[in-house]
């Protein structure tokens, strides 16, 4: 057996082929993080002055069947009600993983106070959602000669199976002209889903488990503009950890007017990657390429990103109350 064909099967075999009871690293990597902030921490919700809608789409290790695909949308905004600042948002991820489906839908919900008189405004949210994971049991394939599974094992699912649970997430966040910076944690109860075989009404048929591990995440940027120059630089920085484990994203952009931006990225233990960007009219296309730093890259031809994003400022006030002005900026 090749190389390649070794990885593939480990990736299968991890991903495809679990106990009944089942612990995993459940949350997607973007390296495109800073795009959908609210995505890792409600609290970003509404920090800007804009209606922000985004979509991407991630294709990890292209080349290892089974490997990770997301489809992620992110819509918010802000608004004040009797006086105070509130944001609201909505976001909603699609993976799938090997033989798991992951279906992830949130609203948001966040209060925005300012804090002195240094510009700083301080928002804190909560999330809650519907999350349904679902198992192709009918398509799990153990060769007669496997030594550590029998195909008789009552632990792996023989048909698909899925189940759902109410899920939350809560964070802070801080911004300011020049930087911004927020904790959050996703999956705070843990939940545990009780997967059955799909139409089944039987309450006395076996009931087989996933939990969803909490992710603790630290989120910072800036904007530095370059002294007589049309350039800026965009650093940004995020920490996450399953209390297992950290991992952090470092990425520097640098932008032209606020419309060409070029960028590279590194992900600790796995991955070196360059980003690619416009903006115009509101309207954001982006693009990155992950290069991996382990042995993973010898079965796959990396990752692959795809952004489209359009932000809108509407203005309410009694002299423009029913102008709508279109900026360049996310």
């Amino acid at each position: 057996m090749t190389m390649r064909g070794l990885l593939r099967l480990i990736l299968i075999l991890t991903l495809a082929v679990l106990p009944a009871a089942m612990v995993a690293q459940t949350e997607p990597v973007l390296t495109n993080y800073f795009r959908v902030p609210s995505f890792f921490n409600p609290a970003a919700a509404g920090d800007t002055d804009f209606i922000r809608l985004r979509a991407g789409s991630r294709m990890q290790w292209l080349g290892i069947d089974g490997a990770p695909r997301d489809f992620i949308v992110a819509a918010d905004t802000p608004f004040r009600l009797f006086g105070q600042r509130f944001g609201t948002g909505a976001v909603m991820l699609q993976e799938t993983i090997g033989l798991y489906s992951t279906l992830n839908v949130s609203a948001q919900l966040a209060y925005r106070r300012k804090i002195g008189k240094k510009g700083l405004t301080l928002s804190g949210a909560v999330q809650v959602g519907y999350l349904t994971q679902s198992f192709k049991g009918s398509e799990v394939f153990i060769p007669d000669d496997d030594d550590f599974h029998e195909s008789t094992d009552e632990a792996i699912p023989t048909s698909d199976v899925t189940g759902s649970s109410v899920d939350l997430a809560a964070g802070l966040w801080v911004t300011h002209p020049k930087f911004y910076a927020g904790l959050s944690c996703s999956h705070l109860t843990a939940p545990v889903i009780k997967m059955k075989r799909e139409g089944s009404e039987n309450t006395e048929e076996q009931n087989y488990e996933f939990q969803f591990s909490r992710t603790l995440y630290f989120m910072a940027g800036s904007n530095i503009p370059i002294k007589n120059t049309l350039f800026e630089v965009i650093p940004s920085l995020m920490l996450r950890s399953d209390f297992n484990r950290v991992q952090a994203d470092v990425t520097a952009r640098l932008r032209w007017k606020k419309f060409l931006g070029v960028g590279v990225g590194y992900r600790t233990e796995d991955a070196v990657s360059v980003l690619l960007e416009a903006e115009f009219k509101g309207i954001t296309i982006a693009y990155s390429y992950d290069y991996a730093t382990s042995a993973i890259m010898r079965a796959s031809s990396g990752s692959h990103e795809v952004w489209l994003g359009y932000s809108l400022k509407l203005d309410f006030s009694e002299k423009n109350r029913n102008r709508h002005k279109s900026i360049r900026i996310m």
